[in-house]
C-alpha cells in the first residue's frame, strides 16, 4: 500500500513529518509520497519558488526511508503554467502508475470539511481511500449518504480493495502551522524545534520568510 500526502511545504515542519511518518506505521504503508503542490487551488499561493520548497522537504527527509518526495504536480505545473494543481489528476496518474493495490490519500481534518468543494472531488475515490488524520478528541459529524456508504468500520478493510472507502484515523498532531512559522521568522524570533535544523538552516541561508 502506498500512502499519499500533498501539501505547500511552506515551509515543510514536524506537524506534517510527524504526520507521515506515523500513518506510515498504523497502515503498514510501503512508503509514503510527499506530493508538493505547485498551484493550490483552494489557497493563497506559496510564499517562496517550488524550487526552494521541494528543496527544504529534500533536506527535511534526508535519510528517512519510507518517505518518498514525488514531483509529479510541481512537474506538471512547468508544463502548464496556469493548471491548478488538482488532487483527482494527480491520484488518476498514480493509479496509472500502480494500477494494482491500494492507495490512500491522507487529509487533515480542515481539508475534509471542504472537501465536497475539491474539483471532481467524487472521483478521488475512483482511485484511492481517503484517510482523515484526526486529533484526540475529535468527533466525527454526520455524515451524508454519500460517505456513510463509503465509510469502513476497521482500517483492515482498506487493504481489501484499491481504492473507494473513507476511514478517520486518530493521529498526534502536533499544533504547528507554516503560518505561524512564517510569521515567528518574519518577527526575526527563534523557529527552532518546529522544523528540522537542516530546513532552519536553507530559510537563514536563502533569507526566506523575513518579509510579509
Amino acid at each position: 500500500m502506498i500512502g499519499i500526502f500533498g501539501g505547500t511545504f511552506d515551509p515543510v515542519h514536524y506537524g506534517h513529518l510527524r504526520s507521515a511518518l506515523e500513518v506510515k506505521d498504523i497502515f503498514g504503508l510501503d512508503e509514503v509520497r510527499l506530493i508538493p503542490c505547485a498551484n493550490p487551488p483552494h489557497r493563497e499561493q506559496p510564499a517562496v519558488t517550488s524550487e526552494m520548497r521541494l528543496q527544504m522537504l529534500e533536506l527535511a527527509i534526508k535519510n528517512q526511508p519510507g518517505l518518498k518526495i514525488d514531483t509529479r504536480e510541481l512537474d506538471r505545473h512547468k508544463l502548464s503554467d496556469q493548471t491548478p494543481s488538482y488532487m483527482v489528476d494527480t491520484l488518476k496518474s498514480l493509479r496509472q502508475e500502480f494500477p494494482a493495490g491500494p492507495l490512500l490519500l491522507f487529509i487533515g481534518t480542515d481539508a475534509f470539511k471542504h472537501l465536497t468543494g475539491w474539483h471532481q472531488w467524487q472521483q478521488l475515490f475512483d482511485y484511492a481511500h481517503i484517510v482523515v488524520m484526526t486529533r484526540p478528541g475529535f468527533e466525527t459529524q454526520a455524515l451524508d449518504d454519500f460517505f456513510k456508504a463509503r465509510l469502513a468500520k476497521d482500517t483492515s478493510e482498506l487493504a481489501q480493495d484499491n481504492a473507494g472507502k473513507l476511514c478517520f484515523q486518530q493521529v498526534t498532531q502536533l499544533e504547528i502551522s507554516a503560518t505561524a512559522i512564517r510569521d515567528i521568522i518574519a518577527r526575526k524570533q527563534n523557529p527552532g524545534f518546529l522544523l528540522p535544523d537542516a530546513v532552519i538552516e536553507y530559510i537563514k541561508q536563502h533569507k526566506l520568510y523575513e518579509t510579509h
